[in-house]
C-alpha cells in the first residue's frame, strides 16, 4: 500500500501512470468479486482509497 509520504515524493506524472494501473486492477478485483473468485475483498476498499489519495494530492497541487 502506498503511504501519503510515498504519494507526495512522487512527480505528478507518476502519479497519473499508477493511477492508470491501479485502475486496472480495481476492474479485474470487481469482476472477480462479481464471479465470485475474489478472495482478498479488502483489497478493493484499499485500491480505492490509494487512487482517491492520489487523486487528492494532484488536486491539491493544482491549487497551489
Amino acid at each position: 500500500m502506498t503511504h501519503v509520504k510515498e504519494i507526495r515524493e512522487m512527480e505528478n506524472e507518476a502519479i497519473l501512470k499508477e493511477i492508470d494501473v491501479l485502475k486496472r486492477e480495481m476492474f479485474d478485483l470487481r469482476f472477480k468479486h462479481a464471479t465470485g473468485q475474489l478472495e482478498n475483498t479488502a483489497r478493493l476498499s484499499a485500491v480505492r482509497k490509494t487512487i482517491a489519495r492520489m487523486k487528492t494530492i494532484l488536486s491539491e497541487r493544482e491549487g497551489q
